[in-house]
């Protein structure tokens, strides 16, 4: 195998080219992204960027030094078109085409939009800029969607002294992934800290000053940002051949086909440790699957399955929240540490007759990391989950 390409230029593939580096791997090595910056941080963008905290110059994964010393032929700026798997050839928008023998799809997500025009989204480091230039104390702001970028977006809006409106189509935000408790004691830290939060409506349209709901009612705004989840960045392998379904599938290894291979934001696949079909949307994973691909790609006879606990965190306010495992689909939820009500505790999530997954609010990095360990074990939950939880007030079952 001499010539290896990986297509995306953030966390998955940057973890990527390194890893085949460090694996001794030394034939060619191309890495390509649609985005002119080098490889970035994206978790600062919607909280040390947005608030101003931080400047450009502070989110670079890499100083070009190091990357120039991977050997690395680098094409920024240039977004992949098209992959005959046949031929082993990627197509880029500039019109040539490379021939690989090992190919890395890294290339991530991009947002979901609403009709009408004028919204700001929050993806790359030019979304972020722009719309930390339109904020300011009095500055009205309509975030759609309440998962965990707008609730982000909204706290740091409401520090910079904007006035803000959260709208969420779910009753409760968050009650998928976190659950109908847990979803109210995160977002009630917003109603405290002054955001007008709306649940149970729906964005229509962005209209020309502000936002028209499905009653009829416009929220007026001076500016928008539409954090309503994310598509899959595949349209690229559509005549490929390979399986694309809410991202490009992948076996247990990483794996889509002979010699290539999916890490990332990009990629679903079965993840052993759960049993289930996943994709995740995160930072820690981005860079552990990254790696975890190039190995299987570069020693097929040593491959390994990718069966991590999943790991994401929020900074909203004054609280802390880290969460391990796979919260989606969860049975029921059980806080084992602390309270609810003083947004300080531990929960942990069942699925099955499994611990599945824990989320802290609040608590020293100690107390979630055991959890984490309870995870990875599978551990069976009635013997995992103390005796002592309260049915009455610390127990929902979804």
């Amino acid at each position: 195998m001499r010539r290896i390409v990986v297509v995306g230029a953030s966390a998955a593939g940057l973890a990527a080219v390194e890893t085949l580096r460090r694996e001794g791997y030394d034939g060619t090595l191309t890495l390509v992204g649609e985005e002119p910056h080098a490889p970035y941080d994206r978790p600062p963008l919607s909280k040390q960027i947005l608030s101003g905290e931080w400047s450009a110059k502070q989110l670079p994964l890499r100083p070009y030094d190091v990357l120039d010393g991977l050997g690395l032929d680098l094409r920024l700026g240039v977004a992949a078109t098209g992959l005959d798997t046949a031929d082993r050839t990627v197509r880029l928008a500039d019109g040539s085409q490379m021939a690989y023998d090992g190919l890395i799809v890294a290339t991530g997500v991009r947002p979901r939009r609403l009709p009408g025009e004028g919204a700001h989204v929050l993806r790359t480091l030019d979304d972020a800029l722009a719309l930390r230039d339109r904020l300011g104390p009095g500055r009205r702001l309509v975030v759609v969607g309440a998962g965990f970028l707008g609730a982000e977006a909204a706290a740091v809006a409401r520090k910079l002294g904007a006035r803000v409106t959260l709208v969420e189509p779910a009753p409760v935000p968050l009650v998928q992934a976190v659950g109908h408790a847990v979803g109210q004691v995160l977002s009630q830290a917003h109603v405290e800290h002054g955001v007008d939060l709306r649940t149970g409506v729906s964005v229509e349209a962005v209209t020309e000053g502000g936002v028209l709901l499905d009653g009829g009612e416009l929220v007026e705004a001076d500016e928008i940002l539409v954090a309503v989840g994310s598509l899959p960045n595949t349209d690229w392998l559509a005549d490929s051949g390979l399986t694309v379904g809410d991202g490009l599938v992948c076996d247990e290894y990483c794996a889509a086909a002979q010699d290539v291979y999916g890490a990332g934001d990009v990629a679903r696949w079965h993840n052993p440790l759960f049993g289930v079909s996943m994709r995740i949307e995160h930072r820690t994973n981005a860079a552990e699957q990254g790696m975890a691909a190039a190995r299987n790609l570069l020693h097929p006879g040593a491959r390994k399955p990718f069966a991590p606990v999943p790991y994401f965190w929020s900074d909203q306010y004054d609280m802390k929240i880290q969460a391990y495992g796979y919260l989606r689909g969860h049975d029921e939820v059980a806080v084992v540490d602390g309270d609810l009500a003083g947004r300080r505790f531990v929960a942990a999530y069942r699925t099955g007759d499994r611990v599945t997954g824990a989320l802290a609010v609040g608590m020293p990095p100690k107390a979630i990391r055991l959890w984490r360990q309870t995870v990875a074990a599978r551990a069976i939950w009635h013997e995992a989950v103390p005796t002592r939880t309260s049915a009455a007030t610390a127990t929902e079952v979804a």
